[in-house]
């Protein structure tokens, strides 16, 4: 298990976090705030930090997904989204683990999908602290 991102300073809510909800209030912002609202309700026991410059959320201290503003779209992205069941082809990339969802403001998205994608890998990622 030593491939989780582990990150001992979350918190159960991080002000940086809605500073940089403040600093991103384009269309690309609100998608954003959207899917990380969704992302920071998965459970009790989610913590929160500015990673990399992003939102990510966690089970505990272990990253489970963040949200991503870009130029032109939003990732939502999956720490270990490679195992993740996907089962509508919502995910891109091709790195060892990591997984993302793009969303642009002119696409239409699988709300359902993707809100399913989420609580998986939510819980994946309690299944894997359980078993350490």
């Amino acid at each position: 298990m030593d491939r989780l991102m582990r990150f001992p300073r979350s918190v159960k809510r991080d002000p940086k976090i809605d500073t940089w909800m403040r600093e991103h209030t384009d269309e690309l912002g609100a998608i954003a705030k959207c899917w990380f609202d969704i992302i920071r309700h998965s459970g009790d026991d989610v913590r929160e930090l500015l990673h990399d410059g992003y939102p990510t959320a966690c089970v505990a201290d272990a990253a489970f997904a963040y949200v991503g503003v870009f130029k032109a779209h939003v990732n939502v992205g999956f720490f270990q989204g490679a195992e993740l069941p996907d089962p509508h082809g919502l995910l891109q990339g091709t790195g060892k683990f990591m997984r993302h969802v793009k969303l642009r403001p002119e696409e239409e998205v699988d709300a359902e999908a993707l809100s399913k994608l989420i609580q998986t890998a939510y819980a994946d990622m309690k299944t894997r602290l359980a078993a350490e």
